[in-house]
């Protein structure tokens, strides 16, 4: 009988049993493609990693939800460069992280906090926007809502990168907390719309030192509610500097997001963005801080 490592992390806070979850399998390269889709349904995580190989600065592996592989994950990015770091198979360095993925490569940023904790801070490709699909209606009833919940100066739009989001505005947290989602039929919407999740945020916040509110469902690629989405927050970020919604210091800014609250789960996603001369986009980070909450072995 094959065993390989497995542990799990909580993604995007500082304790256990918060932020959202991913599980790490290393020594993962004689694993099929059929039997990790097996596994991750079997762990029931949001996201799995399965690590073929890696090196000094450079990890190749696969994300995995329960229903589909992912083309990239921002808080499976977290737990799994911080289980390296803490296992000991990586060591830091103070250097960039190459992400070797089957489809792409993405950056990845170490640093330490003033706490020793380490902080991972992924390179996110920014998205383009287009309009939303014109069914607000049938939007709202999926979310148990009514037209007066929507925010009254910022549009819906479909912002598309890694994954494809539905943007959502609500006039505020009282809207927020009114949601009662429909998930069957948001599968359904997303399918048609050919959409993958429906990210719904306001910019009043429970916690004065964030400044935006993020709720993201996404039944369509395996996952109900994200208790904390780092490619869902890089997207609302762009979103937010599109719509002039941000303060620029100097060269860039930061948006410190937080998440997961109506699950119990709160989380705190920091995005941070540079500038070009032209006012755009040079580099877009998203990241923070993952927790181990079991270290053991999986039997294949």
């Amino acid at each position: 009988m094959k065993t390989c490592s497995l542990a799990l992390y909580d993604a995007f806070t500082e304790v256990a049993f918060g932020g959202s979850q991913a599980a790490i399998i290393t020594g993962a390269a004689s694993i099929e493609p059929q039997q990790r889709q097996l596994i991750a349904r079997e762990i029931g995580m949001p996201a799995t990693a399965f690590v073929d190989a890696y090196g000094a600065d450079w990890i190749k592996l696969q994300f995995m939800s329960t229903v589909m592989e992912l083309p990239m994950c921002g808080h499976g990015t977290l737990c799994l460069l911080t289980h390296m770091l803490e296992s000991g198979l990586m060591q830091f360095a103070g250097h960039n992280i190459e992400l070797r993925l089957p489809k792409s490569t993405a950056n990845v940023s170490l640093s330490k906090t003033a706490s020793g904790r380490f902080q991972v801070m992924l390179d996110i490709t920014p998205p383009r926007f287009e309009a939303a699909p014109p069914h607000s209606g049938e939007l709202l009833d999926l979310l148990g809502l009514d037209a007066a919940a929507l925010s009254t100066e910022l549009p819906l739009e479909t912002a598309r990168g890694d994954f494809i989001h539905l943007v959502v505005p609500l006039a505020g947290l009282a809207q927020m907390r009114a949601i009662r989602p429909d998930f069957s039929g948001m599968v359904q919407f997303c399918h048609a719309y050919g959409l993958e999740t429906i990210a719904v945020f306001c910019l009043q916040t429970e916690d004065p030192a964030r400044q935006l509110h993020v709720r993201d469902f996404c039944p369509a690629v395996g996952v109900s509610e994200s208790a904390a989405a780092g490619t869902t927050n890089a997207a609302l970020t762009s979103y937010l500097l599109r719509h002039s919604r941000v303060t620029i210091d100097g060269t860039g800014f930061t948006v410190d997001a937080e998440q997961g609250i109506e699950l119990g789960r709160p989380s705190s996603i920091k995005s941070r963005v540079t500038l070009d001369n032209a006012g755009g986009i040079a580099r877009l980070q998203v990241g923070g801080i993952a927790t181990r909450v079991f270290a053991g072995q999986i039997f294949l």
